[in-house]
């Protein structure tokens, strides 16, 4: 059965955006993007690849399909790429944009839940959960593994890695790595 795993960034006081959107306030690490772009090459949009010198053909190694909320995926649409993971099934939920002008992102207006319940039967790579925290709660019973990026800032307000009502879940670390930046990666399974 193919899972579900959210990989996301956040801050010390648990935001993965500013309350406008922002992320630039991460501190960058070359050795820390080096070492997750070449374990998940697939995370990499593909305009920006590239610009790490990764071949735009990179195969995945790990994850297949990706699914986005519509504030993780203005960002790329606001300048003018409309498919930014072409080299994954690529699914939008969001009831509020009305339509996507690409055929290569589908557009989920109603029940991901039921989306994500579907594609985990479905043969295949594991499925990206890219974001946002609005979504991520709404997932959150059917997220299997979290690979989060915790940074050494404090945001102070913005949007939270999970957006939804109290629902206490245990997760267990499996394994962490430590970089330059001061930024931790922990990889966590459902307990």
């Amino acid at each position: 059965m193919r899972k579900l795993v959210y990989y996301v960034a956040v801050s010390l006081d648990g935001y993965i955006a500013g309350p406008g959107g922002e992320y630039d306030f991460y501190p960058v690490d070359a050795e820390m993007g080096a070492s997750l772009n070449a374990e998940y090459p697939e995370f990499v949009p593909s305009f920006v690849r590239p610009h790490f010198g990764m071949p735009a053909d990179e195969p995945n190694k790990r994850f297949g399909t990706v699914l986005m909320g519509r504030g993780t995926y203005e960002p790329a649409l606001s300048i003018g790429v409309s498919s930014p993971y072409p080299h994954m099934k690529q699914y939008m939920v969001s009831s509020k944009l009305g339509r996507i002008d690409d055929p290569a992102v589908e557009l989920v207006d109603a029940d991901p839940l039921g989306l994500v319940q579907q594609l985990k039967k479905e043969e295949g790579q594991d499925i990206w959960l890219c974001g946002g925290g609005n979504l991520a709660a709404q997932l959150l019973g059917e997220i299997d593994e979290l690979i989060i990026k915790s940074y050494p800032v404090v945001a102070g307000s913005g949007i939270s890695a999970f957006t939804g009502e109290f629902r206490p879940t245990l997760f267990a670390p499996t394994r962490r790595a430590e970089f330059g930046n001061g930024a931790q990666v922990t990889w966590f399974t459902r307990a």
